[in-house]
């Protein structure tokens, strides 16, 4: 979708994990990891955009981290150096929130919605990993976030604040305590049922696997039917923008997606 807005999106040479899964084990492994990828941006003299909230906070929590401590710079360097590459710290870190609001922003978007989503309501799902912690300066406020809904009702269609739109997808505990993951997923999913959403919208990957992939071992463990929409929103612009099914991905959607296209084409005919 980016492209369409005027986004142009460049492949990172040589790009590699962003080490977040190492940040509790070992902090030079992770902070390199981090450091090499941004040093790749660097040279290459691009900005760099992280699609996963947990990539992006890793990326500004180096460098928040390196801006400070010179000693661990120097380390990082010392391993670049054997590369060709030097961390400088120079490299915008954006969030796709921060490029579809502030950058592109909400006018533009609703200037290419085509066909608005007229008559459909979305919850909105941040994800822990975009909002928090505040001093890092996150994608929006980590007390009252409202660009995701902002954007969703520049599509055209209504939002609502719920008690819940808060609360952690659970995707952090998956590997330690996976049935607790599970059942925190759950309990959002069938909030968001009992309100009487059309659907979830979200922009993590991590997120969007919890919600959307996991829904099946969810009801299975609760007893309960949870399954409800779940979107990137991304793919809902598209839709807006007259793109079709396969173009974004919504056949590899795991949630039931298709009765709300469906409400979204009928009301669009």
């Amino acid at each position: 979708m980016l492209p369409k807005l005027d986004v142009e999106l460049v492949e990172i040479k040589g790009a590699g994990c962003c080490g977040f899964p190492l940040n509790s084990l070992d902090n030079l492994t992770w902070t390199y990891l981090t450091a090499r990828n941004l040093a790749l941006c660097e040279d290459q003299g691009l900005d760099m955009l992280p699609l996963c909230n947990g990539c992006h906070l890793s990326m500004c929590e180096v460098k928040h981290a390196l801006q400070s401590d010179a000693a661990m710079k120097e380390k990082v360097n010392a391993i670049l150096a054997s590369e060709g590459l030097r961390y400088n710290g120079t490299v915008r870190v954006r969030h796709v929130i921060e490029v579809l609001h502030d950058d592109i922003g909400p006018e533009k978007i609703r200037n290419v919605v085509s066909k608005p989503m007229a008559g459909l309501r979305f919850a909105a799902h941040y994800g822990c990993h975009a909002l928090r912690p505040s001093e890092l300066g996150r994608p929006d406020d980590s007390r009252n976030p409202m660009k995701l809904e902002t954007l969703i009702g520049a599509l055209g269609a209504r939002w609502d604040v719920y008690p819940e739109r808060l609360d952690c997808c659970g995707a952090g505990i998956a590997v330690s305590a996976g049935e607790s993951s599970l059942k925190i997923a759950g309990a959002k999913l069938e909030k968001l049922r009992t309100a009487g959403f059309d659907g979830l919208v979200t922009t993590c990957p991590f997120c969007m696997r919890m919600f959307d992939a996991r829904q099946e071992a969810i009801g299975a463990l609760l007893g309960a039917d949870t399954s409800f929409p779940t979107f990137y929103y991304t793919q809902l612009l598209g839709l807006c923008m007259g793109l079709d099914r396969a173009t974004l991905g919504l056949q590899l959607n795991m949630s039931p997606v298709d009765e709300v296209v469906q409400k979204f084409q009928a009301a669009s005919a």
